[in-house]
């Protein structure tokens, strides 16, 4: 009997998108495979399209810990009312 995954790694969807893409299943198809929504086909996509230009590894890159933002949203977001600080208040 068949039991599927309740929540698969991400390493481990990356690996079967790899592998049925090498076999030229199209990102549709693998993504119809699976009987439950684990990954939207948009991303299906982009692994298929990163694996089709060489890409070989299915772990996650290294990034920084926060989200980087533009100085220029930054700033507007700090000049936002809500995100005033009267600083005449604080002693």
């Amino acid at each position: 009997m068949e039991l599927p995954l309740r929540s698969p790694a991400r390493c481990e969807l990356r690996s079967v998108i790899r592998s049925l893409n090498a076999k030229k299943v199209s990102p549709i198809e693998i993504h119809h495979q699976w009987k439950y929504t684990v990954m939207d086909v948009k991303n299906v996509r982009k692994w298929c399209r990163e694996f089709s230009e060489g890409r070989e590894n299915v772990l996650d890159e290294q990034r920084s810990d926060r989200p980087s933002l533009p100085d220029s949203l930054t700033t507007q977001i700090e000049e936002m009312p809500q995100f005033q600080f009267d600083r005449s208040r604080s002693s």
